[in-house]
């Protein structure tokens, strides 16, 4: 699928996609991109290359801000399957523009352009949109990172999270059975095995801390 002229970008961003980055200037070739994901990574790289261009020296620090949630990981597909779009390239640049989309109105354009181009989405990129929406909403709230499978999970909050303590604790307490305060991390005690509700339930507790 990729015998055209000039296919050598898209096959090395496939491989990039797929199987990590490895060292940039060494002979290791099985790199840590899984543990940040491949746009953070992405945008990592891009920070840096921008930092040494304006001579000064980039920061080791994974505790700042990039801007974004840094996971949100429900245990459910959230990809566009190869026979919806089988193009590698078009792929490739679908799940560049949603990474880079800010708001919910962005996502609701590439939803759109998607239908109209290849057909009804799939379940699973309807859950890309989806996580993609609920990342979009974590930023100005301070959210690390959100694990929620079928039975539980956690929201980590950032030390700077701008939340006002006392909605969390309200949450806690109007029902205890289902939430518990241990730390920066709200635990989910609830068992959602039916990924759609879950995704309902996530969004629920996010309007709730808005």
């Amino acid at each position: 699928s990729l015998g055209d002229l000039g296919a050598g970008f898209q096959l090395a961003s496939h491989d990039l996609e797929i199987r990590g980055a490895g060292e940039l200037l060494g002979e290791e070739q099985s790199g840590q991109m899984q543990a940040i994901g491949f746009s953070l990574y992405l945008e990592l790289i891009e920070k840096a290359v921008k930092t040494l261009r304006a001579g000064g020296k980039p920061s080791t620090d994974l505790n700042f801000d990039f801007g974004r949630a840094h996971e949100v990981d429900l245990g459910i597909p959230a990809l566009i399957p190869n026979d919806y779009l089988p193009d590698v390239h078009s792929r490739l640049m679908f799940y560049k523009r949603i990474s880079d989309a800010k708001t919910e109105s962005q996502l609701e354009q590439l939803q759109v352009e998607m239908i109209d181009r290849f057909g009804l989405l799939p379940q699973s990129t309807k859950n890309l949109f989806k996580l993609t929406d609920i990342k979009i909403k974590c930023i100005p709230l301070g959210i690390k990172k959100i694990e929620f499978g079928p039975h539980g999970g956690y929201i980590e909050f950032s030390n700077s999270t701008p939340v006002d303590p006392t909605t969390i604790i309200q949450i806690v307490q109007l029902a205890p059975r289902h939430y518990k305060l241990q730390n920066n991390r709200l635990r989910l005690l609830q068992e959602f095995p039916v990924a759609e509700h879950r995704l309902k339930a996530l969004c629920d507790i996010i309007e709730q801390l808005v």
